[in-house]
């Protein structure tokens, strides 16, 4: 039998979302628009055209989602702070009933003995902000570390747990090189010298936290880092995925943490960097509190001389389990925080994003059995114990998502959520995964089992 993983006794056990997927009341109570509320109104740019104008209407429903939080025994919540709810046009005149929702949030959690971790930033730049350069601007940075400033003012008597980003290296290149997010831009020079801004920003941002608060904080940033491996035992692609991980990982990993660009980066990208002034890579390694991971899927690739600049491209194993968007590989979530332990030893290590995509649906007798969800997270759980092990400061561990909801230019075509959303009536219903998970919590721990096993093309049984 196998054994039981207890998990620490302080660990932080939550999940996570984001203000545009989750709020709607897109135009209530003195909000200004956002680069997402422009770009998913834009023929095309998202799936049916879906848009986050109500999504699953958190903005009212936040007292209920709370009620679920606690029913599940979360005792931490990570959400962001839609800027545009602060500062309407990005900066200048704050908005009074913007602060009013997130004291209403923040005490509700408080009073359920939710810890709240808040997010500045995550992808919803204010649309007046762009129209005047958005993020390739150097403006943009200094815009941000003002509105980082009034949240800790405001704030910093109750919240502990700060994140400046939310996945910047995500901000850059899908808004800014593939054109798939918002702004929807499609251009190396706008996304390098905005892949500096954000990084500049972050900063100011944990300097400016700091400075306005009234005690003790924990600030962070969250990065999206996926293991690099090779498609082939070969020097060619080995060189590929060192490559690989260079753009992915180490293009924020390396600012942040060591105060330096790779130099790989700059000997490929360097012509297209913006002006980097002689105190801003000091900004940017600002000491943190935690570096927070999102962790989803590893990337295997190959060399490519026919791919301009970079040279390779990506490579989908046919041995191996998919979600809806991307291969299931557990082992790579305790490859990729002990690479970053071992590389880099940041103070602590917060898995800040882990979840997962499946087909669900809530049957006759109103369960939800998404046993593929169930079987994802133990699996990366488990995985995640063993860097205890190896000394790992790991302090917590958040669900992506608590509800399923607007996945940006995906629309609501797929879901993550512990809690099935009808997304006509918006009734919330806990999928067989929330019990799973709160099950997890209470008992510290669990031990491992067989919840779905992935049938192959052959017929043969392999692992989820």
């Amino acid at each position: 039998m196998a054994n039981f993983l207890a998990f620490p006794k302080n660990f932080l056990w939550g999940t996570a979302a984001s203000a545009y997927q989750i709020e709607g009341a897109a135009q209530e109570d003195g909000k200004g628009t956002s680069i997402w509320d422009v770009f998913a109104h834009q023929e095309g740019r998202t799936y049916l055209g879906h848009t986050g104008d109500v999504a699953v209407d958190h903005y009212h429903r936040y007292a209920e989602d709370i009620g679920i939080m606690r029913s599940l025994g979360l005792n931490c919540y990570r959400f962001s702070v839609a800027w545009t709810r602060i500062l309407p046009d990005g900066r200048g005149q704050v908005n009074a009933k913007g602060l009013d929702f997130y004291d209403r949030l923040v005490d509700t959690l408080l009073e359920n003995h939710i810890e709240p971790i808040l997010t500045l930033f995550h992808y919803d730049l204010p649309q007046a902000l762009q129209e005047k350069g958005g993020w390739p601007s150097r403006d943009t940075a200094y815009a941000f570390q003002d509105y980082a400033a009034v949240l800790s003012e405001h704030f910093s008597d109750r919240v502990t747990w700060w994140i400046t980003h939310n996945e910047p290296i995500v901000t850059a290149m899908m808004g800014h090189l593939s054109g798939e997010h918002a702004p929807g831009i499609r251009d190396l020079v706008c996304t390098m010298a905005a892949t500096h801004h954000l990084l500049l920003s972050h900063g100011l941002a944990a300097q400016a936290i700091r400075a306005g608060a009234r005690r003790d904080l924990q600030v962070g940033i969250a990065l999206n880092l996926n293991p690099v491996y090779p498609a082939r035992d070969c020097d060619e692609d080995r060189a590929a995925a060192a490559r690989y991980d260079m753009l992915l990982n180490r293009t924020t990993l390396d600012p942040i943490l060591l105060g330096k660009y790779p130099q790989e980066l700059l000997d490929l990208a360097g012509p297209f960097l913006p002006t980097i002034h002689p105190d801003d890579m000091e900004i940017i390694s600002t000491p943190l509190d935690f570096l927070g991971v999102n962790y989803y899927t590893r990337a295997v690739v190959q060399h490519n001389p026919d791919v301009p600049l970079i040279e390779l491209n990506d490579v989908r194993p046919t041995d191996s389990s998919y979600s809806q968007m991307w291969e299931i590989y557990p082992r790579g979530i305790a490859d990729l925080v002990l690479r970053i332990w071992n590389d880099y030893h940041p103070r602590q290590i917060f898995l800040t994003e882990n979840g997962v995509c499946v087909p669900d649906g809530v049957d006759f007798d109103g369960q939800d059995r998404d046993s593929r969800r169930i079987q994802y997270l133990q699996d990366h759980l488990a995985e995640l114990h063993k860097v205890f092990e190896a000394g790992v400061p790991l302090i917590g561990y958040l669900v992506w998502s608590l509800l399923d909801n607007f996945e940006w230019a995906l629309g609501y075509d797929k879901r993550f959520g512990l809690v099935h959303v009808d997304f006509q009536t918006l009734k919330r219903t806990i999928k067989n995964s929330g019990f799973w998970y709160r099950n997890v919590i209470r008992d510290g721990g669990f031990t491992p089992q067989e919840f779905y096993r992935e049938i192959g093309v052959n017929g043969d049984a392999k692992g989820s």
